[in-house]
């Protein structure tokens, strides 16, 4: 067998198929800003790159934490990682993550500068602050001592991360300001995402627990994972309609509502599984759905 090339071997510990779910919320923010009289497009593609950035960093520690832990073994049920498999040493793979790193800062702090310019300070320390502790919470996941994925808190950071500053920040730059119904679009976004992170610990809730990973799916125990996931996706929808009615002026801005459908016949397979593996493939039409949610929305906003 072929071995792959090293350009292949980036790309598959870049975990690509994550990127839909790591913009979704910054899709989000800037369709909700669309309206607004000085949105900028080049603004919405440096929020979208610097998150693309701060995923692809997130991915790379995230193979790394897990594989110098041992958490990735051959007791995993998801698919095999770069570290697990020896494809990278683990020198090369923290290079990448410093390299991810500084891309993101560097593209982070562009975008500050195109969205505040040199004049307003207090909002670009904040947003430099923020986007320092978007590449140490990328990092901390499952890298270095105290790893809070390992912690139960992955789901926290998630929520905050994915929907909160993803959201609402984007939205902020474009804006300058922060209206109310712009939270119920991030707690939406926020707990879909959770969702995802909870099939995903679902999916691997026996080796987590037998290398001591504590997750919040590994803590309730298979059944009340699965209620907590319906939590999750039923209260992101609530969430959903509330901040449409907060926005809408005529059915047609009602749209994003359609993805509740998927939601729910997903929400019902997940219900029905009986073996951790069954999770695995609910992963991907999740994360889908969500990023589906952004672009019907993105879609409402331009066609307003």
């Amino acid at each position: 067998m072929t071995s792959p090339s090293l350009f292949r071997i980036w790309i598959s510990a870049a975990r690509l198929r994550t990127l839909p779910l790591s913009v979704a919320g910054i899709v989000v923010g800037n369709a909700l800003a669309m309206q607004h009289t000085d949105f900028s497009w080049i603004l919405f593609g440096g929020t979208l790159l610097t998150a693309i950035a701060f995923q692809i960093l997130s991915n790379f520690a995230n193979d790394y934490g897990d594989g110098i832990k041992g958490t990735d073994n051959e007791n995993r049920v998801g698919p095999k990682r770069v570290l697990q498999q020896k494809l990278l040493s683990k020198k090369t793979l923290f290079n990448g993550i410093i390299l991810t790193g500084v891309i993101g800062f560097v593209l982070a702090v562009c975008t500050i500068a195109l969205a505040f310019g040199l004049e307003e300070v207090q909002p670009i320390l904040v947003f430099l602050a923020l986007a320092i502790a978007a590449i140490f919470a990328a990092y901390k996941y499952t890298a270095g001592k105290g790893a809070y994925g390992y912690h139960a808190m992955g789901d926290l950071f998630v929520f905050l991360f994915f929907g909160g500053l993803a959201v609402m920040g984007a939205y902020f730059l474009q804006t300058k300001t922060l209206p109310l119904h712009i939270v119920w679009f991030a707690m939406a976004i926020g707990l879909l995402s959770v969702g995802v992170l909870n099939l995903n610990n679902m999916r691997d809730m026996e080796n987590d627990a037998a290398v001591g990973k504590k997750t919040i799916a590994s803590l309730l125990g298979f059944a009340y994972a699965k209620t907590y996931h319906a939590v999750l996706l039923l209260f992101g929808s609530i969430c959903l309609g509330i901040g449409l009615m907060q926005i809408a002026d005529s059915l047609w801005h009602y749209c994003p509502i359609i993805v509740v459908i998927p939601l729910l016949i997903q929400l019902s397979k997940t219900l029905r599984i009986t073996a951790h593996i069954g999770f695995d493939a609910l992963l991907k039409p999740l994360a889908l759905t969500t990023f589906a949610l952004s672009l019907v929305l993105l879609i409402t906003q331009l066609l307003m």
